[in-house]
């Protein structure tokens, strides 16, 4: 009995320290992409000598500080699906700052698919926390030994190592620059960081406690995987953010890499040993609702583009001009205006209007009181 108050005990805090994580974490990326955003256009400061930038990264480590720590205390299974609570947060503060006004059936119809994602991603993620494995155990040296030796984590990193080899092959050889093909990559590479972060965070929260763990060899093992995983990760990951939609990147690596990190829990840490089929069941129900919800808001978020081609109009010549390449946010220019977005322009460069097709001159009135009559004056 005591064992189980514990556990739920363990279970409570990791969880709480996993939704405190990802709300800071949130926060601390709208933070400094509003420094991004405030110093589009100016060229005397960068991103990194400012303090809104710097705040947002003191936030993002204190942030990814509470969700390492929550691996220690909590099963995989529950600690990996709360990081919908970044996407559910992310969301609603784009929300909240957009400030847009709408009458009620225009808000209905453009945020009403958002709204009922939230409420999806909500109650999923009550149904899995609630009916989650309620396992715990000290994650000793001597545990973690035990469980990469048994066959099943033997069989399941073989299947993995093969997997994962083939998709680099295609992905390499092939040029098989597929969504799904990159973020299953990320997802296998995700499957080994959990197990490697859960296993060093463990072990360090036992030897802050007074059980020494970091003198065994299995701790260097662990932390260099965690470290080679984390890199190899981001990195496929910043690949596809480049090639592909941040929002359809967003939905889909949430999902593969919740399913591989719930799997690889069930496999090494025999998270579900002491479940019953109802208790897996409903879990399973609470992913898949959130998945849905991750689904919904990601599907509704507008895609933000980097640079979109414009044309400015020569107030003196009557010039336009084709500007495909250029700052983030259109500059004001002075004595001009300008007008239209284009589509696609990249590679054209700056074209006057043919003489007979120009523009008539811009003109204004005046008014002459030498002559006593009103003339028109050339700009």
């Amino acid at each position: 009995m005591d064992n189980s108050g514990g556990s739920y005990t363990d279970n409570l805090i990791g969880t709480l320290l996993a939704i405190f994580g990802n709300v800071i974490i949130s926060i601390a990326l709208s933070i400094q992409k509003y420094s991004h955003v405030k110093l589009a256009g100016t060229k005397d400061r960068v991103f990194y000598q400012t303090k809104t930038w710097w705040s947002g990264f003191v936030f993002i480590c204190l942030g990814e500080g509470a969700n390492f720590v929550s691996y220690a205390f909590a099963p995989l299974a529950i600690v990996a699906p709360l990081n919908t609570v970044s996407i559910l947060t992310s969301s609603i503060l784009g929300f909240i700052f957009l400030r847009e006004k709408y009458k009620a059936k225009e808000f209905v119809k453009q945020h009403g698919l958002t709204f009922l994602g939230y409420g999806f991603t909500i109650g999923g993620t009550y149904l899995f926390v609630s009916f989650g494995p309620n396992s715990h155990e000290k994650l000793e040296a001597t545990n973690i030994v035990k469980h990469i030796v048994g066959w099943p984590v033997l069989l399941y990193l073989l299947l993995g190592i093969i997997t994962f080899a083939l998709f680099l092959y295609f992905y390499k050889q092939h040029n098989a620059n597929y969504l799904v093909v990159i973020l299953l990559l990320v997802a296998l590479l995700g499957s080994v960081t959990v197990i490697t972060v859960k296993a060093v965070s463990g072990m360090l929260v036992l030897t802050l406690e007074g059980s020494m763990q970091l003198d065994y060899p299995i701790f260097s093992v662990m932390f260099v995987c965690m470290v080679a995983s984390v890199v190899f990760q981001a990195r496929f990951l910043s690949q596809a953010s480049k090639l592909h939609d941040s929002s359809q990147v967003a939905c889909l690596n949430y999902i593969l890499s919740t399913i591989f990190a719930v799997g690889a829990g069930a496999v090494f840490y025999l998270e579900f040993k002491k479940d019953d089929v109802l208790h897996i069941c409903v879990f399973l129900l609470g992913c898949a609702l959130c998945f849905l919800g991750v689904f919904l808001i990601t599907k509704t978020r507008r895609r933000n583009k980097l640079f979109e081609p414009y044309v400015t109009m020569d107030m003196t010549n009557g010039v336009p001009t084709i500007h495909d390449k250029g700052l983030v946010v259109q500059p004001d220019f002075n004595g001009s205006f300008s007008y239209g977005a284009l589509v696609n322009n990249d590679g054209v460069a700056p074209a006057a209007l043919p003489a007979n097709l120009g523009q008539p001159a811009v003109t204004e009135r005046t008014s002459d009181p030498s002559h006593g009559q009103t003339e028109l004056k050339k700009d």
